[in-house]
């Protein structure tokens, strides 16, 4: 792993950053690959990450991403040989420079992971990326990170019982896929019924909400839903894909929550973690806000609140 020094006695909240890898894309693209580095910058500025703490994902070893992925799916995307179906279903084009960073991608998760295990809580500012099943590529996911992470933290048996919390807009179909046969993984996904994908996948506990639900048909849902999940799983690690495109006005969100509806549910999430006493991971998940400004600041909100989180387990013993 990294090296993770302390700094000015700051509890410290690591987190790995992957926008150092970027790809090219065709204009007018609606991929938001400009928001990564900003939000890096911003959560620098604001002091939420101390630059010691601030770690640049290197891209993942084929054999990590092996541990989740098929292996033939693994060898036709780092060989370019993804035919023209598959790279429609992944909505981006291929390029040396997109594997690269997704492999990063599932570095920071992997690493935010045992880091997490460390201190309690730790994220990554990428990764969440849902879409991806163990043999194909979707919705600009190309590597599920969250399924390597668990895969290796379950190999050097660091973690047995993970508890996906997704609360991206869109249904995490990929992972409730690949876990689908797997009762050591709990799946918990809250997103708009009509929506992305059409097909759904099934997952340990899926709440699909109506389009246009609002703050407190959202929260009452989590409120319901979230503390009978941890009961019944009792998990030892928390996996957080934390997308903001619930947010009112994103163009693939078809939810209608407020930042401070989002604030809400970040705080409830945590907080969920702290009284069970569980490591908690973040990942960046979906934010596709006109402008991009809007899930910029709800972005923000996500690691303000893991932030205080970090702040409230001062005596975090592994």
């Amino acid at each position: 792993m990294n090296a993770r020094p302390e700094h000015n006695g700051t509890r410290p909240l690591h987190v790995w950053t992957s926008d150092h890898f970027t790809f090219d894309l065709p204009e007018g693209h609606a991929f938001p690959i400009g928001k990564y580095s900003a939000l890096r910058e911003r959560v620098l500025a604001e002091g939420l990450v101390d630059p010691a703490h601030l770690h640049r994902s290197e891209p993942a070893p084929r054999e990590w991403l092996e541990r989740a992925h098929d292996a033939q799916y693994v060898a036709r995307v780092m060989d370019g040989a993804l035919d023209e179906i598959a790279e429609r279903r992944l909505g981006l084009p291929w390029s040396h420079a997109l594997v690269e960073r997704a492999r990063a991608a599932t570095w920071g998760t992997v690493l935010a992971a045992r880091a997490a295990l460390d201190h309690g809580v730790a994220g990554n500012l990428a990764g969440g990326s849902h879409h991806a099943f163990r043999d194909r590529a979707e919705a600009y996911c190309l590597f599920n990170d969250i399924a390597v992470a668990i895969a290796m933290l379950r190999e050097d048996a660091l973690a047995s019982r993970p508890l996906i919390v997704d609360l991206d807009v869109h249904q995490g179909n990929g992972t409730a896929a690949m876990f689908a046969d797997d009762p050591g993984v709990f799946t918990f996904s809250i997103h708009a019924a009509d929506n992305y994908p059409v097909h759904k996948e099934r997952s340990t506990l899926d709440v699909a909400l109506p389009a246009g639900t609002e703050d407190e048909a959202y929260l009452d849902a989590l409120g319901r839903h979230l503390g009978p999940a941890f009961a019944a799983h009792q998990p030892d690690i928390v996996f957080y894909q934390a997308g903001v495109d619930a947010l009112a006005g994103d163009r693939f969100g078809r939810l209608a929550l407020t930042r401070a509806g989002l604030a809400e549910r970040d705080a409830r999430v945590f907080a969920e973690c702290e009284r069970a006493g569980v490591p908690v991971v973040v990942t960046l998940g979906g934010g596709y806000g006109r402008p991009i400004e809007l899930s910029l600041a709800a972005h923000l909100g996500v690691w303000r609140a893991a932030r205080a989180a970090r702040d409230r387990r001062p005596e975090w013993k592994p």
